[in-house]
């Protein structure tokens, strides 16, 4: 049976629980490469997990831009094509993507090697942990084409259904990336210590890696499309197609990063044991973007094959029923972790002053999860869609409420952890409400563009 029929017919529940398998383990596979990376680091010192807080966020930032905003875009574009019976039309996103991919890794590899400094600086890194942030930087952004081809090619693979190849990739860079962080980071045997920029390292090779099987397997037709660089011309519209959704989603992904940067720069000021325990906390927050994308990356691929065919209802059932799944797995790990902290903030420091300060993260941030789980999740659905504005001014408003909250309090002189965090916790509840009122609300049937069959 034609793959695109069993999406526009098959039971959504089951459906969608078989497509979001092999992302959901292949993104438990890289949440555990990225705790492992912070245990490689932690054990340099509360210096270089600080430094790793600073720069974190930066490798994220990229993540989502490429995986989730571009990325969430390109996914959505070849879904929809396909949908609509147009296999050109998806192919040519596949190589307008691809190139694509290489200009966005120029344009962030010359911001952060010719600026990283004064970005890093002006977060509140200084001294031994400006070094640490700078080390890790240097050595990610030398590498970045290498993290913006291969999330670009998972998402052309998503798009076409082929969610399992698309996971295998990531669990082998992701497998990649823990031995060569431990031998890198902490110069196991032959290897030199690289420190903190071994980590940055790992992920380059791994990621790079991936990308030549990816490439692989999308030239040889197996996906269902082929990704081919002869035959099809360069064309505006292709671009603009991409851009017109990811740019606007990428409000979305810069104001998430830009949360975490904004309370990164408060702990920062606040003392070093404060930042180290902060880039620990969130850390587990981020790393729900990709359980949650496991999900989300099943919703885009469904909904645009149904909004492609025509299928609106089906396809906002679709993505109700994957935000409701999503924020109910972030809202068990957020109370979990708020009534047991120790879980995961005494796996990466030995520093009780830091232990604490993931601790309180924890218990104030912990139960808003739920609300999270269920904003991004719909988040990346409405890239299935391509109504993405409304949602993504969920994000922004987030990232107001943080950034005035903290503001305001500093200016009172009431700034602390528990106020910052409490703020943090309020920026999810309002993100989850608003992005699903907007959808509640009707934005995915606004100015609907359906491709035209092929």
């Amino acid at each position: 049976m034609n793959p695109q029929h069993i999406l526009l017919t098959a039971p959504i529940g089951p459906t969608m629980a078989r497509m979001a398998a092999p992302n959901i383990i292949a993104m438990f596979i890289a949440m555990a490469t990225s705790m492992t990376e912070a245990w490689y680091v932690g054990q340099l010192g509360t210096v270089a997990l600080a430094g790793l807080a600073l720069g974190f966020p930066m490798f994220m930032l990229i993540m989502t831009l490429s995986a989730g905003s571009i990325g969430g875009a390109i996914a959505g574009l070849v879904a929809r094509h396909l949908g609509a019976g147009n296999r050109a039309g998806a192919e040519a996103i596949a190589l307008h993507a691809a190139v694509l991919a290489l200009l966005f890794a120029a344009l962030f590899a010359a911001l952060f090697l010719l600026g990283g400094e004064t970005i890093f600086a002006a977060l509140g890194g200084k001294g031994e942990v400006l070094q640490a942030a700078l080390s890790y930087s240097d050595t990610l952004f030398a590498g970045i084409v290498s993290l913006w081809l291969f999330h670009t090619l998972g998402s052309v693979l998503r798009g076409a259904g082929q969610m399992k190849v698309a996971a295998f990739w990531l669990v082998v860079a992701s497998a990649i990336q823990i031995v060569a962080g431990g031998l890198l980071v902490l110069g196991i045997g032959p290897f030199p210590q690289l420190g903190i920029a071994g980590a940055a390292m790992a992920a380059v090779l791994g990621c790079g890696i991936a990308s030549l099987g990816q490439i692989a397997f999308l030239m040889s037709g197996r996906a269902g499309i082929t990704l081919r660089f002869r035959g099809i011309p360069l064309k505006r519209r292709y671009f603009a197609d991409i851009l017109r959704i990811g740019l606007v989603a990428s409000i979305a992904s810069i104001s998430m990063i830009g949360t975490t940067i904004v309370i990164t720069g408060f702990a920062a000021r606040i003392g070093t044991a404060a930042l180290a325990g902060y880039g620990i906390g969130s850390r587990l927050e981020l790393l729900l973007i990709p359980l949650v994308f496991g999900i989300g990356a099943a919703c885009i691929t469904m909904i645009g094959v149904n909004f492609g065919a025509g299928q609106i209802d089906r396809g906002h059932r679709i993505g109700w029923t994957g935000g409701i799944a999503a924020g109910t797995i972030t809202g068990i790990v957020g109370l979990t972790i708020a009534v047991f902290p120790g879980l995961w903030a005494d796996l990466f420091s030995e520093s009780e002053a830091v232990r604490e300060a993931c601790r309180t993260y924890f218990r104030i941030v912990g139960p808003s999860y739920v609300f999270f789980g269920l904003g991004l999740c719909l988040y990346f659905a409405s890239q299935g869609a391509g109504r993405i504005f409304w949602p993504s001014l969920g994000n922004l408003a987030r990232f107001m409420t943080v950034l005035v909250g903290g503001l305001i309090a500093y200016s009172l002189g009431q700034a602390s952890v528990e106020v910052l965090y409490s703020l943090v916790a309020l920026g999810m509840v309002i993100y989850g409400l608003f992005i699903a009122g907007s959808v509640k609300l009707g934005v995915w049937r606004a100015g609907l563009e359906v491709p035209e069959p092929g």
